[in-house]
């Protein structure tokens, strides 16, 4: 072991333990946050960057070190503007978190049933739908928009809500654990999307991305064109899902923390 190593482990102190806890921690966060999104490709590209500084620092290759080096500005505002859906439901999750996760999945699977054979129906009947699961970050900003339901969850009432001339129909549902918290709620527009051209009228679709973009709730949407599942989690859309396949996808996603 070098000397300047070892001679750095035999000073270390408490400060600097928790220092480096909490960076880890910083680290693990990010990466917890970004992954399975396209910002954790952004991420490498960006840390390949990072990693040739340093090797052309460490070279002494002057002229492409300074390039890099000049780029360092634009790099942190690119970061900004290409990770701005992350941070934002980073900064969310840490001002915005909920303590009742363990609860909250239980009574959850208890009312999972229900939920499916709602959404089969739905589906079979071309009956659009948008269904929002809350997970660790709160929707109580969305909740207080819509109206109030605070009921336990039912095949019989979501569906009720759902149905065409139904007041509440064009907005979305809410799930808390086991109870549906309200009923036509207004979910946000994703700022950008990949999902083309097709489905800038498909306005569930979006909202369903957006939501996901800024918490991390699992939201359902069901076609009233088509009457396909797609399940939309951190602002990615899984489309043409089976009722197995939602319930697994729902279930592992929200067991994950």
């Amino acid at each position: 072991m070098p000397p300047n190593i070892l001679s750095a482990l035999l000073h270390i102190t408490l400060a600097d333990v928790m220092d480096i806890l909490l960076l880890t921690l910083i680290f693990y966060s990010l990466f917890v946050l970004i992954k399975d999104t396209k910002a954790y490709q952004m991420a490498i590209g960006l840390g390949v960057i990072g990693l040739l500084f340093l090797i052309t620092r460490w070279g002494n290759l002057r002229v492409t070190n300074r390039i890099i080096a000049n780029f360092t500005t634009y790099f942190i505002i690119a970061i900004i503007v290409l990770f701005q859906g992350e941070i934002r439901r980073f900064l969310t999750t840490i001002g915005s978190r909920s303590f009742r996760n363990p609860l909250s999945l239980k009574s959850f699977k208890e009312k999972q049933e229900d939920l499916t054979l709602a959404v089969d129906y739905l589906a079979t009947n071309k009956i659009g739908a948008l269904i929002a699961i809350e997970k660790e970050i709160s929707l109580k900003s969305f909740i207080d928009q819509g109206t109030r339901i605070d009921a336990v969850l039912t095949k019989d009432l979501l569906v009720s809500i759902f149905f065409p001339h139904s007041p509440l129909h064009d907005g979305a549902v809410i799930i808390r654990g086991n109870k549906i918290a309200a009923a036509g709620c207004l979910l946000p527009l994703p700022s950008s999307h990949n999902l083309g051209n097709e489905f800038k009228p498909r306005t569930r679709h979006l909202a369903a991305i957006g939501l996901s973009q800024e918490t991390d709730a699992a939201v359902i949407v069901v076609s009233e064109e088509t009457g396909q599942i797609s399940l939309a989690v951190k602002g990615q859309l899984r489309q043409r899902l089976e009722k197995e396949q939602l319930n697994k996808l729902i279930l592992d996603y929200l067991r994950n923390t």
